[in-house]
C-alpha cells in the first residue's frame, strides 16, 4: 500500500511510527508549517515533522492543503490511502476523493459521541466511565464519516486528560494500522454514523476554578483540563495550577468553598459545594509539577486557609 500520512501534534506521532514499523510504504508525510512554540517563541517543526525526519521520510508543510497545487502534488504520489491523525486543517473534496481506498481518520472518541475539537477532554469532564478510538472514512463533514473500526477503553478514576491522551494515541496507532490492513484486504464494511446520537466537544480553554461547584464537578474539571489547557486557583497572590484531584470523603457543611480542610501525605483536602476534593498534584507558577503533599510542606499550607480569588 502506498500511504500519505497527514498529522501534526504529539498525538499523531505513535501512528506514524507504527505504520513505519509495520512496513507500510509511506510516500510522504504532510504536516503544518513550522511555527513559534513554547515560552521562547522559537520557530520549530511540528512533532510529526521531527519524527518523519528521524525516520527518513519526505515531509511537506503546506500553508493550506486547499491550494490546487498541493492536491496535484498528492495526485502525483498516487496513494492508495491517506491516513489522517489530528492534522489541523479542513481537507478539501479534491483530496478526499483522491486515494482509491479513501482518507482514513483516527478520532479519539466513540463516534458519533464527541465530534469536534476536544474529544479527549470531554468524557472526563462529563464523568463518563469509558471512551475509545474510532477510525472512519472521511467526508466533508466534521467527524461525520462512516465508521470503519472502534475500540472502547475504561477511564480510570485518577486519570487526567494527559494520561488519556497518551493511552488513546497508542490505541489509535494500532487501530489505524489494523484499519488500513482491513481496507486493503476488503474485510471492512463502513457503517454510517447515527446523527441522532451525535454530540460535540467544543474547544476547551484554561479556567479559574470555581470552588462553589459540586465536588465531583470540581474533581472532573481539574482532571479533564490537565495538563492542557489547565485549571488554576489563587492562594493569596500566588497563582496555583491544579493537576490532579479526586472527590473527597465526608461533607464539610461548616466550611466555605475553597477552604483547606486538611493536609497530609495523600494531598490537600479543599471544601467545595456539597463536599470536598483531595488535590494530589499541583504546579506553582514558574515551577515544576509536584505532589500536593510536597507543596504543602514547602509552602506551609495549613488547614483553615482559603483558596480562590474571593478568599
Amino acid at each position: 500500500m502506498r500511504i500519505v500520512f497527514m498529522g501534526t501534534p504529539e498525538f499523531a506521532v505513535p501512528s506514524l511510527r507504527e505504520l513505519h514499523r509495520r512496513g507500510f510504504r509511506i510516500e510522504a508525510v504532510v504536516t503544518q508549517p513550522d511555527r513559534p512554540r513554547g515560552r521562547g517563541h522559537r520557530v520549530l517543526p511540528t512533532p510529526v515533522a521531527l519524527e518523519a525526519e528521524r525516520l527518513g521520510l519526505p515531509v511537506y508543510k503546506p500553508a493550506r492543503v486547499s491550494e490546487p497545487e498541493f492536491a496535484g502534488e498528492l495526485r502525483r504520489l498516487e496513494p492508495d490511502a491517506i491516513a489522517l491523525v489530528a492534522f489541523g486543517q479542513l481537507i478539501p473534496k479534491a483530496i478526499l476523493e483522491l486515494p482509491r481506498l479513501g482518507c482514513v481518520n483516527v478520532h479519539p472518541s466513540l463516534l458519533p459521541r464527541y465530534r469536534g475539537a476536544s474529544p479527549i477532554h470531554a468524557p472526563i469532564l462529563a464523568g463518563d466511565a469509558e471512551t475509545g478510538v474510532t477510525t472512519m472514512l472521511m467526508d466533508e463533514g466534521l467527524d461525520t464519516g462512516d465508521i470503519l473500526m472502534q475500540e472502547r477503553v475504561p477511564i480510570a478514576p485518577h486519570e487526567h486528560a494527559g494520561d488519556l491522551h497518551d493511552r488513546l494515541a497508542a490505541l489509535g496507532a494500532r487501530l489505524l494500522a489494523e484499519t488500513l490492513d482491513g481496507l486493503a484486504a476488503g474485510r471492512l464494511v463502513p457503517v454510517p454514523q447515527d446523527d441522532a446520537l451525535a454530540s460535540y466537544a467544543p474547544k476547551v480553554q484554561k479556567v479559574e476554578l470555581d470552588w462553589s461547584l459540586p465536588h465531583e464537578t470540581v474533581a472532573r474539571t481539574i482532571r479533564g483540563l490537565s495538563p492542557f489547557p489547565g485549571v488554576y486557583t489563587f492562594r493569596g497572590e500566588q497563582r496555583l495550577k491544579l493537576h490532579r484531584a479526586v472527590p473527597g470523603r465526608g461533607d464539610p457543611a461548616q466550611a466555605a468553598p475553597g477552604e483547606v480542610l486538611a493536609v497530609g501525605e495523600e494531598g490537600i483536602a479543599v471544601a467545595c459545594g456539597g463536599g470536598s476534593v483531595l488535590v494530589t498534584e499541583v504546579q506553582p507558577e514558574g515551577k515544576a509539577v509536584m505532589r500536593a503533599a510536597d507543596f504543602a510542606r514547602g509552602y506551609r499550607v495549613a488547614a483553615g486557609e482559603r483558596w480562590g480569588r474571593s478568599a
